[in-house]
């Protein structure tokens, strides 16, 4: 029986403990790179995820990331990141990792067979949730039990897994191969499958904000802005998308209580938070419509959104 791609030896790899550690070094680098190609083989499914994963946070649902291992330390890593960045509300996503989030450390192996606690786990999984789950080998029991959940609950699955037609891929509705070549260090995922697996998440929740209206133009429209680098950041937009100063800028962000989408329009010269909601609201909240509507309403002074 051939062994799964993930457990294959890599073609270099005879004789590397042998060799200088520069020429080692050259291998990692290169089998990285080589891996990090493989979401180019998924763009379809991908998109088609990202369009999921929006779909979910507009009607209300919640974005369950889901795994065990390396690949939950990829998933975590996404989760935590889709507040501060596209201020995703906190309540609209969860984070499953078999044996929980590590505390130390040290991450035990045997939980990604442990699924006995999935059921009250998942006990509120709902037909309007989306779970992301990701797995190097597709067969992780701790995964494929919680796809069985999210199956019968009626969620939205994306499977990412980094072997071809294995139980998750077959499982999901948006499934996602990431096929890496072998490991240079046999089995040892944390690497190019880790690597594929982080860029493809990487990818469905910038798409996701992308459909949700808030990147623009390359920057982050949506950001939270709770620090001071993040409030330089925000200022830095309001300049960059309506041409005022920092000052002003930063006039706008107060009126908006950090909201920067509100801010970009007040700036823009909206008159009130009522009306820039009420552009946003009616663009499905993408600025560029909602911009261009008051841009051109200052101009003719026939819309009345200024009034």
């Amino acid at each position: 029986m051939t062994k799964p791609v993930t457990e294959q030896l890599h073609q270099h790899a005879k004789g590397l403990d042998t060799r200088p550690l520069i020429e080692v070094a050259e291998l990692l680098a290169n089998s990285q790179a080589e891996a990090a190609r493989s979401p180019l083989e998924s763009l379809g499914p991908i998109c088609n995820g990202a369009r999921a994963m929006a779909k979910t946070i507009r009607s209300g649902g919640i974005l369950r990331y889901l795994a065990a291992g390396s690949s939950g330390q990829m998933a975590a890593s996404d989760a935590l990141e889709l507040g501060g960045t596209f201020s995703i509300p906190s309540k609209q996503i969860r984070i499953h990792m078999a044996g929980g989030l590590p505390t130390s450390p040290e991450m035990p192996g045997d939980v990604e067979d442990a699924a006995d606690s999935l059921s009250q786990e998942l006990k509120n999984l709902s037909n309007a949730d989306t779970v992301i789950m990701v797995s190097a080998s597709g067969t992780t029991p701790y995964t494929i039990e919680a796809a069985k959940i999210a199956r019968t609950a009626g969620a939205t699955i994306i499977g990412i897994a980094n072997n071809p037609d294995t139980p998750l891929l077959r499982m999901a509705d948006h499934a996602i191969l990431l096929s890496t070549p072998p490991e240079l260090i046999s089995g040892s995922t944390r690497m190019g499958a880790g690597t594929a697996q982080k860029i493809a998440l990487n990818m469905l929740s910038t798409l996701m904000a992308v459909e949700l209206g808030h990147i623009q133009d390359g920057m982050m429209i949506n950001l939270r802005a709770d620090n001071d680098k993040l409030r330089d950041r925000a200022n830095g937009i309001v300049c960059q998308l309506t041409g005022v100063t920092p000052d002003s800028a930063n006039s706008a962000l107060m009126a908006a209580d950090g909201n920067l989408k509100n801010a970009i329009l007040l700036a823009a010269g909206a008159d009130s938070v009522k009306i820039t909601q009420k552009l946003l609201d009616e663009s499905g909240g993408h600025l560029r419509p909602a911009f261009e509507r008051l841009t051109k309403a200052n101009e003719t002074t026939n819309l009345g959104v200024n009034k």
